[in-house]
């Protein structure tokens, strides 16, 4: 390992808590009669009913933030390159960031069927070095510059992911969720990590968590109240913390046929958007690119349960479903 690849730990503290907008860009499986028309599949994941990834772009724009879209290359192994570049063309037009994301399934699929492993942690390190090299080709080819940073589909990295990373080149992974720990999100960390941290030779930016009972749930737009995302970045900036890393999907915003909006989760992504951009000296959008100076020193404190923002996230819940509900 080269320690000249990784800032270095300075014990003074951070200047301000980063946002980093993590958004997994993907084709969703829909095995069918027409399967191998991928447009289908573009349709109702990178376009989803309106307010997919060309919605998202202009809402950022808007608001003049950025956000690194984690961009899975590997469908191209079913449909060749065109609906990759596809993805990437727009957001690398917008000016916002493009990274890598891999969902092992598509490696051999045909036919409306996958004879390949779904979780990339399942794969030996050999194994796992390969695919990524892969893909990353595979997104370059797209229109992408060479990507620094990594998030495995459904989470599932585990310390050989870390070790064949770093040996491409790789400076950041995204993978580790404490939520989804210690399966399939497997990396050898303790499942309360948010701090970025130096491990197995790459810097490790979790997934932000907050407490909720014994156990906790991550920031992911369409699985926490607004209230909640907002004051897991308040306790971010009063703790210290030098990164928020919040999660949602390219087709998050739509109903799960991705056939309607969902109005609830586009009004939360709005109204985060918003509050961003309100609070952008105290709290920043950043890239992977520009987090050069990131202290990996800090201590992982989660922000603690509270029933009131859970009982809130609770009545959004349902009426989210009810309004999906009416609109199928």
């Amino acid at each position: 390992m080269d320690p000249s690849r990784f800032s270095s730990t300075s014990t003074e503290p951070p200047s301000e808590t980063q946002i980093l907008l993590t958004i997994d860009t993907e084709l969703t499986w829909r095995p069918g009669p027409d399967w191998d028309r991928w447009e289908t599949a573009f349709d109702r994941s990178y376009e989803a009913a309106g307010v997919g990834v060309r919605y998202q772009l202009r809402v950022l724009a808007q608001y003049a933030l950025k956000a690194c879209f984690f961009v899975d290359p590997m469908p191209a192994c079913a449909f060749g390159i065109e609906p990759i570049k596809r993805m990437v063309e727009p957001i690398i037009e917008a000016g916002q960031e493009v990274q890598l994301h891999l969902h092992p399934l598509w490696v051999d699929a045909r036919d409306g069927q996958t004879r390949s492993e779904r979780q990339l942690a399942r794969y030996s390190f050999d194994e796992q070095h390969d695919l990524i090299k892969r893909a990353r080709d595979m997104l370059m080819e797209a229109g992408a510059p060479d990507p620094i940073a990594f998030r495995a589909g459904n989470y599932s990295a585990n310390d050989d992911t870390l070790r064949a990373l770093a040996d491409l080149g790789f400076r950041f992974d995204s993978s580790h969720n404490g939520h989804q720990h210690p399966w399939p999100s497997a990396i050898g960390l303790p499942r309360d990590q948010i701090a970025p941290i130096l491990y197995r030779g790459m810097i490790e930016v979790p997934v932000t968590l907050i407490a909720e009972g014994r156990g906790s749930r991550h920031l992911q737009i369409c699985a926490v109240s607004l209230g909640e995302i907002k004051a897991a970045i308040l306790h971010a900036g009063d703790q210290g913390l030098p990164i928020v890393n919040i999660v949602t999907h390219s087709f998050e915003l739509a109903n799960r046929a991705g056939t309607a909006p969902n109005k609830v989760h586009v009004k939360r992504f709005e109204d985060l958007c918003a509050f961003l951009s309100k609070e952008r000296k105290r709290f920043p959008t950043a890239f992977f690119t520009e987090l050069d100076d990131l202290p990996l020193d800090r201590p992982s404190v989660l922000l603690p349960s509270a029933g009131l923002r859970r009982m809130g996230r609770l009545i959004e819940q349902i009426w989210s479903n009810q309004v999906e509900e009416r609109a199928s």
